[in-house]
């Protein structure tokens, strides 16, 4: 595998099902991207808020692997980079194998930590339809299997810009799959 990499960053000020590409973004410890938002220590995803808008926000970064795009167009979907709502688009890295707890060191100086799953929203079809069905699959097992990226945590804040390398640190054994957040 090649060396795992931030490919493009993204954000949005509005809650728009995607965001818009940025030349760098600036991520502050236990709150998320600046000026996003879903930046902040409480949730602020739209329906978690309605539940419970004192819940911890487990979903300040949203990453999302660039070869999901490749996987999509190969089958025939036309979604591009940051049309998804991450914030993060990754190369060289299989971030839905990684475990809870797992550290990702991001650039020189940016720590997130791996909460879970993104569970995609019925949202995503009337961006494109059958991309629902594309992004949430089942493996050999019958077990459902979640493609629509991870959601992190900022442990240290810093600057995250497209070329800066990913270091994985995983948690200690035994290790916990993701679960959606």
């Amino acid at each position: 595998m090649s060396e795992a990499l931030v490919a493009a960053v993204w954000a949005s000020a509005t809650h728009s099902f995607s965001k818009f590409v940025a030349p760098e973004l600036r991520l502050i410890a236990g709150q998320g991207v600046e000026g996003d938002a879903h930046c902040g220590v409480t949730v602020k995803h739209r329906s978690r808020v309605a539940q419970d808008p004192t819940q911890p926000n487990l979903r300040q970064v949203h990453l999302i692997q660039g070869e999901l795009f490749d996987e999509l167009a190969a089958r025939g979907f036309g979604a591009q980079p940051g049309e998804l709502g991450e914030n993060l688009t990754t190369r060289g890295i299989d971030l839905l194998a990684l475990p809870r707890g797992t550290e990702l060191h991001v650039g020189p100086d940016v720590v997130l930590r791996v909460t879970g799953l993104r569970n995609p929203c019925p949202q995503i079809e009337n961006f494109e339809a059958g991309l629902l069905k594309a992004v949430v699959d089942r493996d050999a097992d019958g077990e459902i299997v979640r493609k629509a990226g991870i959601m992190s945590i900022v442990l240290t804040g810093g600057v995250v810009k497209p070329g800066d390398a990913i270091g994985v640190r995983l948690p200690p054994r035994p290790h916990q799959k993701l679960e959606r957040v």
